[in-house]
């Protein structure tokens, strides 16, 4: 049986059609875990999920003090009964074979621990172009070594695309409450730990963008909590992957990336050089370190490079970049933002 667990707070506009799109699955054994996050609606929250537990009795209707989406999901998986676990928020849909098809990949990949699928951008794509270009990136990964390679970019899983292995959580812990995004830290822990994911490659949910949308008002969200929660796994991972550990050279020296990139300088990384395309700052000291043009890179398999450039397509013509010189992605470098 499928657990689907979905939080919900003030939702009363958008739970319903939430709700009917996965009571009409093509694959009937699941249960809904529907928590109310202690919505102050005047119970029209309430009413929703009660009106929809009295006509399918699959729909599980939990009700719980306000204590924030990471508390009240850790609070629900612990309720949840199946072996396969997917998310879905009250404010998206999908499609009538979602269940069907994640639940048919896992079974046919007993390698995979977690399951994602494609997604279509509900949101207005002129206003909210930020979030479409972080989707569409998002859906060009859908294997295993994709996943895992840009992990440290950005979160690689929207997080109600997924389902997982119950024994994923048994093994490694479930959702963890702190001042991050408990997916990604989810995702990132996961990883680590050799859990396998990967997508699959078909359409299977909407991916709304209402106003009121966490990753748009909650501080856990922000940028910075990305790049803080992920720094330590990144430690991690270098000092298991980079063969000139703890030296690192990073590519970049603007000022956002010195701040993300020295996030790591507390997990014992040490950073040699910047390296930036602006010949203005080359051959000046920043930070204590030098500042090298980028045109100067040394050979590939003499150094480890972290990019950590930002701007709007930058990741993908620094990949051409050093790919041109003999990098290689994973073995010679890692992108970071």
């Amino acid at each position: 049986m499928i657990s689907v667990l979905m939080p919900a707070r003030n939702a009363a506009l958008t739970l319903p059609a939430a709700l009917k799109s996965l009571l009409a699955q093509t694959r009937p054994d699941f249960e809904i875990v529907l928590l109310d996050d202690g919505s102050d609606d005047g119970g029209a929250t309430r009413g929703v999920m009660q009106a929809a537990a009295g006509r399918d009795a699959r729909v599980r209707p939990i009700y719980l003090p306000h204590r924030g989406v990471a508390a009240t999901l850790a609070h629900g998986l612990g309720l949840c009964r199946g072996e396969l676990v997917a998310r879905m928020d009250a404010d998206d849909t999908c499609r009538a074979d979602r269940l069907e098809k994640q639940a048919a990949f896992l079974a046919a990949r007993p390698d995979i621990g977690l399951a994602g699928c494609l997604a279509t951008f509900g949101g207005d794509p002129a206003r909210a172009a930020g979030y479409r270009r972080h989707l569409d990136w998002a859906n060009s990964l859908t294997t295993p070594g994709d996943i895992a390679r840009e992990r440290f970019r950005e979160s690689p899983l929207p997080h109600p695309t997924v389902m997982f292995r119950m024994d994923a959580v048994r093994r490694f812990g479930g959702y963890a409450d702190g001042p991050f995004p408990e997916d990604y830290e989810l995702w990132l822990r996961w990883l680590e730990a050799g859990v396998r994911m990967a997508k699959v490659p078909q359409y299977l949910l909407t991916w709304n963008d209402p106003p009121g949308r966490l990753s748009r008002t909650d501080p856990r969200y922000d940028p910075a909590r990305f790049h803080e929660i992920k720094a330590g796994y990144l430690a991690r991972h270098l000092e298991k992957t980079n063969p000139f550990h703890p030296v690192i050279q990073v590519l970049g020296a603007g000022r956002v990336t010195r701040r993300r990139a020295e996030l790591l300088c507390a997990h014992g990384v040490i950073i040699e050089s910047w390296w930036d395309i602006d010949p203005r700052k080359a051959g000046k000291t920043v930070a204590g370190r030098p500042v090298r043009h980028r045109d100067g890179l040394p050979p590939a398999g003499s150094s480890f490079l972290v990019s950590y450039v930002a701007s709007r397509g930058a990741a993908e013509e620094i990949a051409t970049f050093v790919a041109a010189r003999g990098y290689a992605s994973g073995r010679d470098y890692i992108a970071a933002a």
